[in-house]
């Protein structure tokens, strides 16, 4: 078993007043060469942008982009032709294929919004550019796993890799083991509220470990939790 442990407060951090951003691994300014990627993962930003403001429209390509609102909403445009609003309890992904462009502004005027980027890596390059959402129910995913993204199953957003997203809601006492749906594949573990015990490891509020090389890792919530599991191919 190997595993790798993020601590919230070691962070990447950049603050430009309308927009705070936490990043798990390198991006923008920030880089650190030992926090480049987890397997196929390679973004895991925290963002929260103030009322009325966004980011413009810019291109991306051959990633795989997901969004996960936490509060409050997104207004989301780009080049597919798609003009959507994601908001709390939404899960949408941007195959960005050959090339897109897109555009994601606070959907609220006043109220910030505080959400989910996380980039992987695809498992085809330069498919023609596609666009998901979906609404998820959160009771669904009470002491267990939830999927949201995933290759192989129509209840979930689909991805263009062997990756599964899974969410759960830990209570207090509870405990719930995950299991690797592809042999060889690791799990990314962030804590997004609460307090788990993950294997031997604790971990609170916005921690992250990756766990490779294992078949299953246990969760035990300390506190409420909630949890978001990160399953990726480790060789890309």
């Amino acid at each position: 078993m190997n595993t790798i442990l993020h601590k919230a407060e070691t962070r990447g951090h950049a603050n430009h007043g309308w927009l705070d951003s936490h990043h798990t691994f390198s991006f923008a300014h920030y880089y650190d060469s030992l926090r480049v990627s987890f397997g196929a993962l390679r973004v895991l930003n925290d963002d929260i942008v103030q009322g009325g403001r966004g980011f413009g429209k810019h291109p991306h390509d051959n990633m795989e982009i997901v969004s996960i609102p936490l509060q409050g909403a997104l207004a989301h445009s780009d080049t597919t032709g798609k003009s959507e609003t994601i908001k709390t309890g939404d899960v949408q992904i941007m195959s960005a294929g050959s090339g897109l462009a897109h555009a994601e502004f606070n959907a609220s005027a006043t109220e910030p919004v505080n959400f989910l980027q996380i980039w992987v890596f695809p498992k085809l390059r330069n498919i023609a550019p596609r666009y998901e959402q979906k609404s998820f129910n959160r009771a669904d995913r009470l002491n267990t796993f939830q999927t949201v993204v995933a290759p192989d199953d129509a209840q979930a957003v689909h991805i263009n890799q062997d990756a599964w997203f899974s969410m759960i809601d830990l209570t207090p006492g509870n405990n719930a083991t995950y299991t690797i749906k592809r042999k060889g594949n690791g799990v990314y573990i962030f804590v997004i509220e609460g307090s788990v015990l993950a294997g031997e490891q604790v971990l609170n509020k916005r921690d992250g470990l990756g766990v490779s090389g294992i078949e299953q890792v246990k969760l035990v919530a300390s506190a409420d939790a909630q949890v978001l599991l990160i399953e990726v191919p480790m060789n890309v």
